[in-house]
């Protein structure tokens, strides 16, 4: 082995190996065990919360692979319908064209031209982080086959009534022309204004003074509501009230919904362009007035002297001209939650157009049910109440959009507005009996992409056609996602599923974290604080980081505030810490919390890890690939000494622990497991303990044997049960150690496809009891040649006092060990009343072992220099003190420096106590 880990030099070429043998295939064989991966888009890129949720389930695909299980991951990628019709555009702009220019089906064919090009970038940096989903079965949601699904659905909903079309409000994007879902609205905190204007009554006995944060839709007010209980306005209720600009005549109505205390309690309603005033409309059976074009201008509903103007170009007209005629009162700073859309930016507008829609009532009661009987589990179960707030209220699903790039509705119009749902035009001719000569257009629009991904649990697996997969994997076994879509996306798989299949679409529903940067940010580009995990995986240069930060960045003084800050973190950019690393990162930081802030030291410290194993399987490798490992041998050869015996035992504890985690979908708790083991007990402790074993003169080629044996067979095993967290550097280890132990080899041999380690039925745990004994034995003695200055290879005397039958016993039994590793050169057995000479003492149990000082040191110049310790520790007390105590340090220093200076002191304070204590045992020598 080399000797370094060097991370770069194995994983592309593992991964290869890996992929090229077909290893990420079902088996056929075992309990059905799939997992789904919510597909990302083609346009996207690997982040840190795709990495994380990849790392979860890549790790729950291995173990369940290495356990025996017909293992899926079912992978695969979304059209993504504004997303990709963006990018093809923008590539068209700058070819000063539009889509437009090139028309509907020459456009269709440049984005599938981007997609065979450019579209598979993601899939190729999954490979980069060692997930292993089955990429012969990856399919794309505009594929042929899911495509056939999609129509299928559509046609058999809108058979039921299910599916309709019907004018209603929608989230509308003026720039990108399209309706858009709740989840590609961005709502951002702005300042603003309010405006309060006078509405004259028609018989002119008063007015009322309404406010607004946007007078521009005042032309298309069909109302002015006020609350039923308001006794202010009681007797204006159904009287008639003139809008200003217009003349025209609106209703004064009551309703619970409006708010007593927001501006003057008089809300000027505008049902075409307000959600809440939309229900309100319903409610009273107001007419409804949209007075916006598809850009976002004035049409022709308005004043001639507002037509075609952009909105907010008129809300400067029409504010001027309230206030020229007096109906102005005031306006007010205000701030407010202004709806953006993710991609254009453009505000978005509540806009009344005709949309085809899925009725989900009848689909929600089924979906609510699975949930509630248990059949669905989520994961954390306090995500229950989150599911159910959302589906007992939930809203009629708004399925169509104005692009060009998705799946195209099945709907046909002919000359007189019919409309025809159908496969395709011919089977609706068929179905309708219509004749040659008329003619049918085809719906312009195309399906909201959330709509093909609700159907993918089982349109991946073959639906509509009856497959073996679709009676094997569905449903699946647990779907990992972000609580951000249990509504978009979770939600409508159940409704979907239990429609089509009568099946559930998966068993549990794991809901991750949110990843955050180390201050708990959320990343993204605008803060300059986003980490692409590839650039973990390899390393990235400052000025690389800086580019990639900031560069295109419109306005400079962000650019630099955003470059100081990556300056001061990543003075030299970004080390390269492996894929293993990273991994093990994510998964000691799956707890249940709903924010985890990402640490970049835990990546450090687990690269650290990483060398710890590499270094660890070298000892091992240089003391058995040219000796001895008793392959083969016959149990009688082979013979186990108490450390040996001791590793098992504690190997497979760390197996059940880890079961235990992984089965509560607590990777935290696994990953620590993994990591006390190897770290504290194999790589520290055992490796230790087999080294008196192998160098003593007077141990038998059995026990030496037996040693090597162990060494072997507890590497080989422990990269099995690393292997689903850490796959490129345990794949790496097992191929060179594999062969020195008594595991299966053949062709193509890989670690991925051995078994997971399966704990023993019985297993004598008294060994464990007994080391553990050792293992403080010797610490306590380590700690006193450090606390006392005795050089580490000096032999020492010890004295036990209330040392009891069995510490004797141990003594005995592990002497070679004690003689070795703790440097001991007699142990005396204190007589009770026996007085001891002055000595340092450790505690073991009821037992001290003693350590005589006589020779050992010189107490005057101990004392010295534990005196002078002491007088420099006393002084960074008092400075720190000084510092915490200075209220305006505290007032104006950050948290984090508070906390540092904190931290600080406790440090010094515990370093005294130590010191103190230190003192007083050498006085009393």
């Amino acid at each position: 082995m080399d000797k370094t880990f060097n991370p770069q030099a194995i994983e592309q070429d593992c991964y290869a190996d890996w992929e090229s043998n077909g290893l990420f295939k079902a088996s056929g064989e075992g309990e059905p065990y799939c997992i789904l991966l919510p597909p990302p888009n083609v346009t996207g890129s690997l982040h840190m919360g795709h990495a994380f949720q990849h790392t979860i389930m890549d790790t729950l695909t291995r173990y369940h692979r290495m356990k025996g299980d017909n293992t899926l991951w079912q992978c695969g990628t979304d059209h993504a319908g504004i997303a990709t019709q963006m990018v093809v555009e923008r590539q068209l702009d700058a070819q000063g064209k539009s889509r437009h220019d090139l028309g509907r089906e020459a456009f269709i064919e440049k984005v599938w031209d981007w997609k065979a090009e450019s579209g598979g970038n993601i899939t190729q940096q999954m490979r980069r982080l060692g997930t292993s989903p089955d990429w012969d079965r990856e399919v794309f949601t505009m594929d042929e086959n899911l495509s056939k699904a999609v129509t299928e659905v559509f046609v058999q909903l809108h058979k039921e009534g299910l599916i309709y079309r019907g004018k209603r409000l929608v989230n509308w994007d003026p720039v990108l022309h399209t309706a858009v879902s709740d989840l590609e609205v961005v709502n951002e905190e702005e300042a603003g204004h309010m405006w309060h204007m006078r509405y004259p009554l028609e018989d002119g006995s008063g007015e009322l003074v309404v406010a607004t944060t946007r007078p521009e839709t005042m032309l298309g007010d069909t109302a002015v509501a006020v609350h039923p209980d308001d006794e202010r306005y009681q007797g204006y209720i159904g009287k008639m009230i003139k809008l200003p600009l217009t003349g025209r005549l609106i209703p004064i109505i009551a309703d619970d919904y409006v708010d007593q205390e927001f501006g003057t309690g008089c809300v000027k309603i505008t049902p075409a362009h307000d959600f809440n005033d939309y229900d309100m409309g319903k409610r009273h059976d107001l007419e409804m007035i949209n007075i916006l074009t598809d850009d976002a201008k004035l049409n022709q509903e308005v004043p001639e002297a507002y037509r075609g103007l952009d909105r907010f170009e008129a809300r400067e007209r029409i504010v001027n001209d309230l206030d020229e005629k007096g109906i102005l009162v005031k306006v007010e700073p205000h701030g407010l939650k202004v709806p953006r859309g993710d991609r254009s930016g453009a505000v978005i507008e509540p806009y009344l157009t005709d949309q085809w829609y899925v009725a989900v009532e009848s689909l929600a009661k089924p979906a609510i049910d699975a949930v509630e009987s248990g059949e669905i589990k989520f994961v954390p179960e306090n995500w229950n109440k989150t599911y159910y707030q959302w589906m007992h209220n939930i809203q009629d699903w708004c399925i169509s959009r104005q692009l060009w790039w998705g799946h195209r509705i099945p709907a046909w119009y002919d000359n007189e507005g019919n409309i025809y749902v159908g496969r395709d035009e011919a089977s609706v001719r068929a179905e309708n009996n219509l004749a040659d000569d008329v003619q049918l257009a085809q719906d312009e629009d195309v399906l909201d992409t959330w709509f093909s991904s609700a159907l993918w649990p089982f349109a991946t697996m073959g639906w509509p056609d009856e497959t073996p997969e679709l009676d094997t994997f569905v449903p699946s076994s647990v779907l990992v996602t972000g609580f951000d879509i249990i509504f978009f996306w979770v939600a409508r798989m159940i409704m979907m599923t239990k429609k089509f299949t009568g099946k559930i679409p998966f068993k549990e529903i794991y809901i991750t974290g949110l990843i955050r940067d180390e201050q708990g940010d959320k990343m993204s580009k605008s803060k300059g604080n986003v980490l692409d995990p590839i650039d973990l995986i390899d390393g990235i240069s400052l000025d690389a980081l800086l580019e990639k930060r900031t560069g295109g960045m419109m306005q400079p003084q962000k650019a630099e505030k955003i470059a100081k800050r990556t300056r001061k973190q990543f003075p030299e950019g970004i080390a390269s810490y492996g894929t293993d690393a990273l991994r093990f990162t994510f998964a000691a930081m799956a707890s249940t919390s709903r924010d985890i802030n990402f640490d970049m030291g835990r990546v450090e410290g687990y690269r650290n890890f990483c060398n710890k194993i590499w270094n660890a399987s070298r000892f091992v490798l240089m003391n058995t690939e040219d000796a001895d490992t008793g392959k083969g041998a016959s149990a009688d050869s082979i013979e186990l000494s108490m450390a040996d015996q001791w590793i098992w035992a504690r190997f497979y504890q760390t197996v059940g622990e880890f079961e235990q985690a992984i089965s509560q979908y607590r990777f935290d708790i696994a990953a620590q497991a993994l990591y006390e083991f190897t770290w504290n007990q194999f790589c520290d402790w055992y490796l230790e303990l087999t080294k008196p074993i192998l160098n003593a003169e007077n141990s038998t080629e059995a026990q030496k044997r037996g040693t090597r044996h162990t060494l072997v067979n507890m590497l080989e095993q422990l990269m099995r049960l690393l292997h689903p967290v850490m796959p490129f550097i345990t794949e790496s280890i097992w191929q060179r150690v594999a062969p020195l132990t008594d595991c299966e080899m053949h062709d193509n041999a890989s670690i991925m496809i051995q078994s997971f380690p399966a704990k023993p039925k019985q297993l004598d745990n008294t060994v464990l009891g007994d080391v553990e004994w050792l293992k403080k034995v010797i610490v306590g003695i380590r700690n006193i040649r450090g606390e006392m200055d005795i050089s580490p290879n000096k032999p020492l005397s010890v004295i036990l006092r209330n040392a009891s039958e069995q510490d004797e016993q141990r003594f005995e039994a592990m002497s070679l060990y004690l003689t070795r590793m703790a440097k001991l050169d007699d142990v005396k057995v204190l007589a009770v009343n026996e007085k001891a000479p002055p000595s340092a003492s450790a505690i073991v149990g009821d037992m001290e072992v003693l350590i005589p000082m006589a020779g050992l040191i010189d107490k005057d110049a101990e004392l010295a220099r534990i005196a002078k310790a002491m007088d420099k520790i006393e002084k960074d007390v008092l400075r720190t003190q000084g510092k915490l105590n200075n209220e305006s340090f505290v007032s104006k220093a950050p948290a984090a420096v508070i906390e540092k200076e904190k931290a600080k002191l406790a440090d010094a304070s515990q370093q005294l106590h130590k010191l103190q204590e230190q003192e007083k045992t050498i006085r009393a020598l």
